[in-house]
């Protein structure tokens, strides 16, 4: 599997495109803004002669949906509902299993993307590199992220997360060094 991460718009929000070596690719949130943002985008999947098969949306905040249109138009994709990923990736031939993990805090609807034969975890805005996401928005909600990043702790050590800002970082990293889930 390969994870190219693009830094997109004024938050500089983590799309993520994760490809196999069938050349079907996911791609994990939407955050391209503008034409330019969109070209770069673009020019990565024909450089790699990537299929996008599938959008996956860690929470509706909208510097991480707002190229989902574009998406659309360019790749006739629309956002897969998590309760269905399983049954469409398979479809589409995608071998590696995806589980949705529930994390609402940040915002009621974020969820974690995991492959578990991959140790990967997409984690939105959920969990960053020794921080984690804002929860005095609309929707946020302290304790729920507490409880939610208690249950994304249950996982190995050596899992790489990928965040929805900044950079990646492990499970066992942030267990050591996360002010959020260090205890004094």
């Amino acid at each position: 599997m390969t994870v190219k991460t693009f830094y997109f718009n004024p938050f500089r929000e983590c799309t993520y495109i994760l490809s196999d070596e069938e050349k079907r690719a996911l791609i994990i949130d939407a955050g391209m803004y503008d034409e330019r943002e969109q070209a770069r985008f673009a020019g990565y999947i024909a450089q790699e002669q990537l299929c996008p098969i599938a959008i996956l949306i860690t929470h509706s905040h909208p510097d991480h949906i707002c190229g989902l249109e574009w998406l659309q138009e360019q790749y006739g994709l629309l956002p897969q509902a998590p309760e269905r990923l399983f049954g469409a990736l398979a479809s589409k031939g995608w071998q590696s299993p995806v589980e949705v993990l529930p994390t609402p805090g940040h915002k009621e609807d974020c969820v974690c993307y995991y492959l578990p034969e991959e140790k990967i975890l997409f984690t939105g805005d959920t969990l960053f590199q020794e921080s984690v996401g804002r929860t005095d928005l609309e929707g946020g909600d302290y304790r729920q992220l507490i409880r939610s990043l208690q249950s994304l702790m249950r996982l190995d050590d050596d899992i790489t997360i990928y965040p929805g800002h900044g950079y990646p970082s492990t499970i066992g990293h942030e267990r050591k060094h996360n002010p959020f889930l260090v205890k004094s």
